[in-house]
């Protein structure tokens, strides 16, 4: 019975902190849209202005909200008996989305600046903006090639998984903080009478803008981060039981059910050991984080 309740008490918790990302993403994105549409000039095609305000609605949308969906979606308990080829779909399909609206916000950000004959490429924030735009293409190539793509080697798999979670999670916090960075831009080069400064409602908006996009990208890493919400070897799936945040949600403890069902005094050592090497290449080959 104890056992049982810290099951439940932990998928409680793993869903109290997914409804919450969910919640702080989606007011982000209306936030992104409040701004734009009422304290700034709207939204076209034309050059001006109201270009440049896709750059932040979609980077909000996409770069941050879609992509942290992205990061967890392998986690979410109810998708375990899903097959991990259609999850990595979702999980790709999630972050070429994002993509494309990145690049139509980097497109609309370059248009507006050759149209006012602003110069390009000055300020750190379209440094780190252009360098993040790089690398999250080559990541999503990369994952398209080794991990979604049959061809690549189970070897290959298991040595690159590491650095995929590792770079896909940096990638996201180095896209927050590159937002934070523009829309204080914006903010200081936009507001002049009264200036920024002075806190007038616009500048109040989306600096609760900032502070919603990094509680988003804070819930995200912690349930990125935890070891016992990961998805259970596909072997393993259907086995478990879908509660989020259980020490059975672990490949140990999945070893340690199969082991239990069967007749330990036919197993051999060898025989166990091929079991968990094949385990260990099932969870590096084909499980992520992200």
């Amino acid at each position: 019975a104890a056992h049982g309740a810290r099951k439940m008490e932990g998928y409680r918790r793993f869903l109290a902190l997914l409804a919450s990302a969910v919640l702080v993403g989606l007011a982000s994105v209306v936030i992104s849209f409040v701004w734009v549409l009422h304290y700034r000039e709207g939204l076209s095609w034309d050059g001006g202005s109201s270009e440049f305000n896709w750059h932040p609605v979609l980077i909000v949308m996409g770069f941050v909200f879609l992509q942290g969906i992205a990061i967890i979606v392998y986690r979410l308990p109810w998708t375990w008996k899903c097959s991990k080829l259609l999850m990595k779909f979702i999980h790709a399909g999630l972050n070429t989305t994002a993509m494309i609206l990145a690049i139509v916000a980097v497109v609309a950000a370059f248009d507006y600046h050759n149209t006012g004959n602003i110069p390009n490429m000055y300020s750190l924030h379209s440094w780190i903006g252009l360098i993040v735009v790089i690398f999250y293409a080559l990541q999503l190539f990369c994952g398209f090639a080794v991990f979604l793509l049959p061809f690549a080697p189970v070897r290959l798999r298991a040595a690159l998984m590491p650095i995929h979670v590792y770079s896909g999670l940096i990638l996201f916090g180095t896209v927050i903080a590159t937002a934070l960075t523009g829309i204080t831009e914006k903010l200081i080069f936009a507001l002049q009478n009264p200036g920024y400064s002075e806190s007038p409602p616009e500048a109040i908006l989306v600096n609760c803008l900032g502070l919603l996009l990094v509680i988003f990208g804070a819930i995200i890493l912690w349930m990125a981060s935890r070891p016992h919400w990961k998805r259970p070897p596909e072997g393993n799936a259907k086995i478990l039981t879908p509660i989020g945040a259980t020490p059975e949600g672990t490949e140990v403890e999945s070893t340690m059910t199969n082991s239990i069902n069967a007749d330990k005094s036919d197993l051999s050592s060898n025989t166990e050991a091929d079991r968990k090497q094949n385990i260990k290449f099932d969870e590096s080959g084909q499980r992520t984080a992200m």
